[in-house]
């Protein structure tokens, strides 16, 4: 599994000034997605619907609204 490509605008174009880390998406080469967020899973585990659970392995990651917004178009539709 590799990356493919960036999905949506680098983050500094979003305002990032210090390259520091920042949230980002990312199109891999299996189709799959890949995030970079900050890690909420303590926070947010508690508030998830009755119908939605995770895995041991997984975590609720938060990606700011402005980072997904700007990768909108380049999210395939299928």
């Amino acid at each position: 599994m590799k990356i493919v490509r960036r999905i949506g605008v680098p983050p500094s174009s979003r305002g990032s000034t210090s390259g520091a880390s920042c949230p980002d998406l990312f199109e891999l080469s299996d189709g799959n997605f890949a995030v970079i967020g900050t890690e909420a899973t303590d926070t947010l585990e508690g508030e998830l619907p009755a119908d939605a659970s995770r895995a041991d392995y997984e975590r609720i990651v938060v990606v700011s609204r402005e980072t997904l917004i700007r990768a909108k178009a380049d999210i395939p539709d299928a």
